[in-house]
């Protein structure tokens, strides 16, 4: 029986019923075929191997996607599953869940022989031989009863439990490769052979089902690429990473600490609190420019107010209370409340929107401490937020207004982003008219500008929609930083109102706006970034000077003087250690310039210049080399 097939670019094909996915690749072209790992029935993912019985969309899933990678990886886990078994015998190793990770995948397992790194490379092998074998991967289900008998045999209680916690109108299907079988939605790839390059990374301990009342597994974790230069750069990020992290260059450079007297709380050291200073200085003239007025809010406010905003009924559990006078308080998690009753404070006419209002503003947010994570997840931290007050009319251009702000910002420190507009989450508040009105302001501003965006349904604030900035750092991480939100609700909640042209009350609207988000998440972002080596502007110390003997200190001292009263900051290293150690420990301390001072240098009043990752650059007179750092800091290059 011919059936018809609707292809991706809108092209249907006529094919006989009972053909299969890989099939219809081959039909299109032969590299197609190569690739597939998996298609698409009506938008539904199923094996490459599965027969299409009646007209529908079909779409060709290649390992180079993202959902063709997640079945690679998921297909890797199953591998390293059966090798497990193997090497360990079946009734001994209980196979708990396996799921696909960003950049990798894991699986849970209770068995009693503790696994070491050395093992991972016993099972890495046993691994390769399963690929080598090119085992067929197939699916099949089962009745509830069966699938029960199957892994009652195999004395596995994990794969039991989670047969048990199935609905009863669920359909159990099982994926089998020689003598494993696994229970598993799928899809798979259709052989081990497909699966080429991996590697086991770690073991750690996990709850059973992410409970703590349940008994500690062991997870593995691996990833895996089709091709093997993937799995290569991917590996020696991995390894740059650790090289970078901001943990280990916070310590070495002084930049922060932290403490048990305060879990989750960062502690500001000399060097770190230049960085965030200038990080302050740079958006707070760029913002002065663009007419935003520089508040502060306090600390924490009465409970009340959250519960006018709405935090309190969204927000409660990630708030810190205390008693005050036989009130209740909270500690700010967010600024706007705060900047609802400053905007409420004087009365304002339609002519002075948009009235713009930022704050460097610290807030408290509760994360569990497992959650903690450098200054990456913290529990308080400087958030540059901004609300903006406009008109219905004005929306538009302002948004894009703060786009490019945004873009100007991410420049000066060699940023490329992607954007996300994020809709209406299930939790929200306001009527269904005003959050499209609100969706579709920040949509239209987007495609206005021409840029590309993906749409990230339900993860918008309760209170609006939002476009998030997602910055790709030097390891080709990403990170979610700055955000734009619609808000039509707080205004309404405060009562805000503007005196408008026809001298009736009108209600404002809110963009809530964050550029670096937390300032104190972004130091660590850059810290990597910049792998400690900041630009000049940034550099805590941007200059060090190096007397090569206890003769030259005195000279190094005038040198430093004239250098600070050009508003750059310097250090001299007085120490009796020889030139060469002075210039490794500039060199350790990520130091931009190193001046070496000498007999030469104090008869000629010059300095002998050293520039980070350039090397000797000559001799240079002190005002003419202040006039090079000046304009490098002026002009903000990156590195």
């Amino acid at each position: 029986m011919a059936i018809q097939v609707i292809l991706p670019n809108g092209a249907a094909r006529e094919i006989q019923a009972g053909t299969t996915i890989e099939e219809v690749a081959a039909a299109i072209s032969p590299s197609l075929r190569d690739k597939a790992i998996a298609g698409k029935l009506d938008g539904k993912l199923v094996d490459l191997y599965t027969p299409i019985q009646s007209d529908c969309s079909v779409e060709i899933v290649t390992q180079d996607s993202k959902e063709g990678l997640e079945i690679y990886r998921h297909s890797t886990a199953h591998l390293m599953a059966q090798a497990l078994t193997r090497l360990y015998g079946r009734s001994t190793v209980k196979l708990g869940i396996g799921p696909v990770i960003e950049d990798g995948f894991y699986y849970d397992v209770d068995m009693e022989h503790q696994l070491t790194p050395e093992d991972l490379a016993k099972i890495e092998k046993e691994m390769a031989a399963i690929a080598a074998a090119n085992l067929v991967i197939r699916r099949r289900e089962a009745s509830r009863d069966e699938a029960r008998q199957i892994f009652e045999q195999q004395h596995d209680h994990l794969k039991l439990e989670l047969i048990d916690a199935l609905p009863a109108d669920a359909v159990i299907s099982l994926y089998e490769q020689g003598e494993f079988v696994d229970l598993c939605r799928g899809p798979h790839l259709p052989s081990t052979g497909r699966i080429r390059a991996f590697k086991l990374q770690s073991i750690a301990g996990a709850y059973w089902r992410g409970d703590s009342n349940n008994k500690v597994l062991q997870r593995i974790y691996g990833t895996a690429f089709p091709k093997q230069a993937q799995l290569d750069e991917h590996l020696m990020l991995l390894e740059e990473a650790k090289k970078r992290d901001h943990r280990k260059l916070g310590k070495e450079l002084e930049l922060f600490m932290f403490s048990e007297e305060a879990p989750g709380m960062p502690f500001y050291l000399r060097h770190g609190m230049v960085i965030r200073n200038e990080l302050e200085s740079f958006l707070r003239e760029v913002q002065s420019r663009q007419q935003y007025d520089e508040v502060r809010t306090p600390l924490m406010m009465n409970q009340r107010l959250w519960e006018q905003s709405g935090h309190w009924d969204h927000y409660k559990d990630n708030m810190y209370f205390t008693d005050v006078d036989d009130s209740r308080f909270a500690l700010k998690p967010m600024n706007c409340p705060g900047h609802m009753l400053i905007y409420k404070n004087a009365r304002h006419s339609y002519r002075e929107l948009p009235i713009r209002i930022s704050e460097f503003g610290q807030v408290h947010r509760h994360e569990f401490s497992g959650a903690l994570n450098g200054m990456m997840r913290v529990r308080t931290f400087c958030q540059d937020d901004a609300h903006i007050f406009v008109r219905s009319d004005q929306i538009e251009a302002e948004i894009d207004r703060v786009i490019a702000l945004i873009d100007q910002i991410y420049s000066v420190f060699g940023f490329s982003y992607a954007m996300e507009l994020s809709t209406r989450p299930e939790d929200s508040m306001g009527s269904q008219e005003l959050w499209d009105q609100a969706e579709a302001a920040l949509s239209n501003v987007l495609n206005n500008r021409g840029v590309q965006y993906r749409i990230n349904e339900g993860d918008g604030a309760f209170y609006g929609p939002k476009i998030d900035f997602h910055i790709r750092d030097a390891l080709k991480r990403s990170w979610q930083c700055a955000t734009i939100q619609l808000d039509f609700q707080m205004p309404d909640k405060f009562e805000l109102s503007y005196i408008g042209e026809d001298n009736g009350k009108h209600r404002p609207v809110v963009i809530h706006r964050a550029v670096y988000g937390s300032i104190d998440r972004f130091i660590g972002i850059l810290t990597e970034h910049f792998a400690g080596l900041f630009p000049v502007w940034l550099a805590p110390v941007q200059v060090k000077l190096l007397p090569v003997s206890d003769h030259y200190v005195d000279y190094a001292y005038e040198v430093r003087k004239q250098l600070i009263e050009q508003g750059i900051r310097v250090e001299v290293d007085e120490s009796s250690e020889k030139l060469g150690y002075k210039i490794r420990a500039a060199q350790l301390a990520k130091i931009p310039y190193m001046l070496v001072l000498g007999e030469k240098e104090q008869a000629s009043g010059t300095v002998a210049v050293r520039r980070r990752g350039e090397g000797d650059l000559g001799s240079m007179d002190i005002a003419l080399f202040a006039e090079r750092v000046r304009e490098e800091i002026q002009r903000k290059a990156h590195e």
